[in-house]
């Protein structure tokens, strides 16, 4: 029998209209563009536009593109995985939204929340059902809306000034050929650092009683926490290891990559991860200064940033690596 395999055949992206510069966070807190770019990178990123955008219409912009870009309808699409922590809803998921709005009703879902490694391991999932034999054509979804959930004041600026809001998608499709297709996905995760990095609050098993109440709502548990030395300890390990161990599973050394798109978490982390892996700039694809950290969002943006920059040609080795709250951190390795 012949083996299948997974291939993306179709990338796309949004992003809202409403550019939120350093400058202008100056408005609500004490910081300023020198100080958020030393510690990020970042000059600008994206806010949603209230009765406009919704975490499921960026998705459905950027999945319309995509499956423009691999010559397909919505109809031809088997299964939906999607990734995001900023669902519209706390349950169902914001793929049922996207769903409908694409007219797919009877078509599979899957929602996944794992953060910032959210697109990763969708691919990977998406890999896996392709790879199987159940599903041909999957696309597979990051979106996130973090600006409502983040705490603009100088009490919260380490949070604030990083993430943003937009979403990106990529087509995949059943092939035979060997040369062009996912070559393998590797996912990970270790919950003892759950806390370093959470929203805890809306918890169904933080309370006794109903969960939100206005004294839970007193509580400041509805915002970001993190541990940022904790994140950037483990960070600049686990993307070292993830990468490496995605180049070993298939033979291949960091020489051998002709483009690495990391998640965009933090400048310093993705040149710390370029300078050990001995990549000139030209062959890490960051974006971060224009969008921050937009979480699931991050990799299928910069992907098909990359690819209308026409950095993917065919036969390029390309890795994707990822590291976010869970912990949890993964990669996946691709002859484009």
């Amino acid at each position: 029998m012949t083996p299948i395999y997974a291939r993306i055949t179709g990338l796309g992206f949004y992003v809202p209209d409403n550019v939120v510069t350093n400058d202008d966070l100056t408005q609500y807190m004490e910081t300023s563009d020198t100080w958020i770019q030393e510690r990020t990178g970042i000059r600008q990123r994206r806010y949603f536009t209230y009765g406009k955008d919704t975490n499921a219409s960026m998705a459905t912009a950027a999945s319309r593109m995509a499956l423009d870009r691999a010559g397909l309808q919505a109809a031809d699409v088997d299964l939906i995985v999607y990734a995001t922590i900023t669902p519209d809803y706390y349950f169902p998921g914001s793929a049922f939204l996207m769903q409908r709005e694409l007219g797919l009703e009877g078509t599979a879902v899957i929602d996944i929340r794992q953060q910032c490694s959210g697109f990763v391991y969708a691919l990977s999932i998406a890999d896996q059902f392709i790879r199987g034999g159940m599903y041909k054509t999957v696309l597979v979804v990051g979106s996130e809306i973090q600006s409502t959930y983040l705490n603009k004041s100088t009490e919260g600026r380490n949070v604030a000034v990083i993430f943003g809001d937009g979403a990106g998608a990529a087509v995949l499709q059943a092939t035979t050929d060997p040369e062009h297709r996912i070559l393998s996905t590797h996912l990970h995760a270790d919950g003892r650092y759950a806390e370093d990095l959470m929203v805890k609050e809306p918890g169904s098993s933080s309370h006794a009683e109903r969960w939100v109440t206005p004294e839970t709502l007193t509580d400041n548990q509805y915002g970001v926490t993190m541990n940022g030395n904790a994140v950037f300890k483990h960070a600049v390990v686990r993307f070292m290891e993830v990468i490496n161990e995605a180049l070993e599973a298939n033979g291949k050394t960091a020489d051998d990559l002709d483009l690495l798109v990391p998640h965009q978490a933090n400048i310093r982390i993705s040149d710390y991860v370029r300078q050990q892996l001995n990549l000139p700039e030209s062959k890490v694809y960051n974006n971060i200064d224009r969008y921050g950290n937009t979480t699931a969002a991050s990799i299928p943006i910069a992907l098909t940033e990359a690819y209308e920059a026409g950095l993917l040609q065919p036969g390029n080795l390309i890795c994707l690596a990822a590291f976010g709250s869970g912990f949890t951190w993964a990669s996946a390795l691709i002859r484009w």
